[in-house]
């Protein structure tokens, strides 16, 4: 039988697998058609609550088990990953509306973070500290405990994995909340894999929802850290809790990335390179590249090739055939897509190419003539709109480019010693030199800073296990120490 099919499970990750919840149920869409994949049942803050009770008392067993234990789960899930690429990649083109070639990278990407957090697992975590008592001093990473990870739609098997394989890893139990949207293909597949891994039951709780579970995972008093992916907005209301609760929040949240196009770059490169930071996956990552900045010399040269490079591409049903580009997620966000392209244009901006849509399928867009001040420039689009602004000096550049509440990432094209000082001068997570603004590894510290995030990390064995551990100091000595009292 099938890993996903949604009239097979009966699992107990989640309460009735796929048809129950104490919220009710909700169909599972596909946005390229409108088709109903399956129903889900719908977690509420009743299954949420039940899961942290039941995922604490899980966590101390799991805990307490050697660490190859954990490593070999870990190992089991990243081989299943790739035994069932197929399937899984499936699901991410039709729910998530993903062309193919996107929807292979997550399966990869899930597979490498469950080998790279087994690894993690026998890492060294901890020290031995100087004192100045006769003693032994340590200083050792212990699990944080249950962590709760809401995860979104846009790279959702990637964006909870990211989470949970190095939380397991580690020795925590994990509430995962998936965005409904695409709770297949980033909840009801990671739990499939964890569960035929052979992780033990109650470590691993799926609680597919809306609002009231994510408010859930985030209360539960048994919960220690949450590590949440998604709008800044929601990010900044999940760190207001977390701290009248006293609790850890590591928030990866939006961005308006710039690429930066210096004089000398060559243009047809960096065409290339801009598309792909702007239309991949209809322009719905934190990463796409919302602004272009380019050097007078080349800006009405680029403007051109971008257009002709956006009119060249095909947009349709990625199940259906071959295309560059699939559909909007939904309704809701389609039109503020369209609402900041129509309302850009209406304050002065050249529509050189897109700015329309059959359905959920947007266009890739080109806006040239584009003053800061302009929606679709200043605000973060998540769409496939590429708003074009010349600049004069590399001071003007910098000063374009740090001219945002955000801060997560940076792509800057042409001479290298040029680029890196401005890497240097931008406030920013994450640069690019010579590439554009989408790229991520599971070896690499990823985050942002300002709005678009605390400056927590993911990736990589220093920065996962800060994310998912707690500090504990440990003295020790070799008789009991004496007292004046």
């Amino acid at each position: 039988m099938a890993l996903l099919d949604p009239g097979g499970w009966t699992g107990k990750i989640f309460d009735g697998g796929w048809v129950s919840g104490g919220g009710g149920g909700f169909d599972v869409v596909e946005p390229a058609t409108g088709g109903v994949l399956g129903v889900l049942g719908r977690a509420d803050g009743a299954d949420a609550a039940r899961a942290a009770a039941a995922a604490a008392a899980a966590q101390r067993d799991w805990a307490a088990r050697s660490y190859e234990e954990r490593a070999a789960v870990l190992r089991r899930a990243g081989r299943l990953f790739e035994e069932h690429a197929a399937e899984i990649e499936g699901w991410i083109v039709r729910e998530a509306g993903s062309i193919p070639p996107k929807a292979a990278l997550e399966a990869s990407f899930a597979a490498n973070l469950c080998h790279e957090a087994a690894a993690l697992a026998s890492h060294p975590q901890g020290l031995v500290l100087p004192s100045a008592q006769p003693r032994w001093s340590l200083a050792r990473r212990r699990p944080a405990g249950v962590v709760s990870v809401i995860a979104p739609f846009n790279f959702p098997l990637i964006l909870s994995m990211r989470s949970v394989a190095p939380a397991l890893a580690l020795g925590n139990a994990v509430l995962l909340k998936p965005d409904p949207r695409t709770a297949v293909c980033g909840g009801v597949a990671v739990a499939r894999i964890f569960q035929e891994a052979g992780l033990p039951e109650g470590v691993l709780h799926l609680l597919p929802g809306g609002r009231e579970a994510g408010e859930a995972v985030v209360a539960a008093p048994e919960v220690r850290v949450v590590s949440f992916t998604g709008s800044t907005a929601a990010g900044r209301a999940i760190g207001e809790v977390c701290g009248r609760l006293l609790k850890r929040a590591h928030l990866e949240l939006g961005g308006n990335n710039a690429l930066i196009v210096l004089p000398g770059a060559d243009v047809s490169a960096a065409v290339a390179a801009g598309a792909w930071g702007s239309y991949l996956h209809q322009g719905q990552i934190c990463m796409t590249t919302g602004r272009h900045l380019v050097h007078e010399s080349l800006h009405g040269e680029y403007v051109e090739a971008l257009a002709a490079k956006a009119d060249g591409l095909a947009v349709g049903d990625p199940a259906a055939g071959p295309v560059h580009l699939g559909p909007i997620i939904d309704r809701g966000q389609l039109e503020h897509v369209d609402a900041l392209v129509r309302g850009t244009v209406a304050a002065g901006a050249r529509l050189a190419a897109g700015g329309v849509h059959e359905g959920l399928f947007y266009r890739p867009t080109v806006l040239a003539d584009v003053a800061p001040s302009m929606p679709a420039y200043a605000q973060e689009v998540f769409g496939p709109v590429a708003p074009v602004v010349p600049f004069s000096t590399v001071e003007e550049a910098v000063a374009l480019a740090a001219d945002s509440e955000y801060g997560l990432s940076l792509g800057i094209l042409g001479d290298v010693g040029e680029a890196m000082r401005i890497a240097d001068a931008v406030p920013t997570g994450l640069v690019h030199i010579n590439d554009q603004t989408v790229n991520d590894e599971p070896v690499v510290p990823f985050g942002g800073l300002a709005a678009s995030g605390n400056g927590s990390r993911f990736g990589g064995p220093d920065a996962n296990i800060e994310a998912f551990t707690e500090t504990q100091w440990v003295t020790m000595r070799g008789d009991i120490a004496p007292h004046p009292f």
